[in-house]
């Protein structure tokens, strides 16, 4: 087995001192999986560390892949990631894959926090009140969308116009609104989160599009997108470019 010397240093990294059990019985493997994951594809356009851990801590939540999150979490935490925006993206997530996907991960997170000294509850994030979270909601969705979606909160057939109110009120006023990330970083996970659970190309689209209205700019994605490529395969990156592409004709 022949690693590239960027591979083992780049490996070393994000996890000092520790050598795999796979180096002995899937050698072969490791050898091709190392060299691609951890010299061809960090090396492969300019994406900062942290960002490149954001993005894939959110498509292994995406990809529901509980034990390479696990693995890759103490990384993310040493190239930078603070305990703030793991948590972030965590409770983000539920928004986008349902609690039912993310329990574990909570478990996860506050194992490997605490393992590392770090005491939780964190501080709170939190910048909207149940009073205030619909109105902050709608903002946010204006503020990333456009003023299109001003009114989108009561709009729809009356049998299905509570969900639409949900979104603004859950999923924008509850989440989007808090610190911790901005909202570039809150649309580029949730571009991974959509991307990594695959099925989801209309939403992928229309967040694709939105990302690029932040500054989120399609060579961006299209890094984020490699970067996360060894952890969730070709047909939903593949699947992803094609979204953002797609979004990137409706906008010209």
């Amino acid at each position: 087995m022949k690693l590239t010397e960027s591979a083992q240093q780049y490996h070393e990294k994000m996890f000092p001192g520790y050598k795999s059990t796979f180096l002995d019985t899937d050698p072969e493997f490791i050898e091709r999986f190392d060299n691609f994951a951890f010299d061809e594809v960090v090396n492969q356009g300019k994406l900062d560390e942290r960002t490149r851990m954001m993005a894939i801590l959110s498509v292994l939540l995406g990809c529901q892949g509980i034990e390479e999150f696990k693995a890759i979490l103490p990384a993310a935490l040493n190239f930078g990631v603070t305990p703030v925006e793991v948590k972030e993206i965590v409770y983000q997530s539920a928004a986008y894959l349902g609690i039912g996907r993310v329990f574990p991960f909570f478990h996860a997170v506050n194992e490997i926090l605490t393992a590392r000294g770090i005491k939780l509850p964190l501080e709170g994030q939190a910048t909207t009140t149940m009073e205030s979270r619909l109105e902050a909601g709608i903002q946010a969705q204006v503020d990333i969308f456009g003023e299109s979606m001003r009114d989108f909160w009561k709009s729809g057939p009356e049998v299905s116009r509570h969900i639409n109110h949900w979104l603004a009120a859950n999923c924008f006023g509850d989440y989007y609104t808090r610190k911790g990330l901005d909202y570039k970083q809150r649309e580029m996970i949730t571009f991974c989160f959509l991307l990594a659970q695959g099925g989801c190309e209309s939403q992928l689209t229309s967040h694709a599009a939105a990302n690029m209205r932040l500054g989120n700019e399609k060579p961006f994605l299209i890094e984020v997108i490699s970067q996360c490529l060894p952890f969730i395969g070709y047909p939903r990156s593949l699947n992803a470019l094609r979204c953002v592409n797609e979004a990137t004709a409706k906008s010209e």
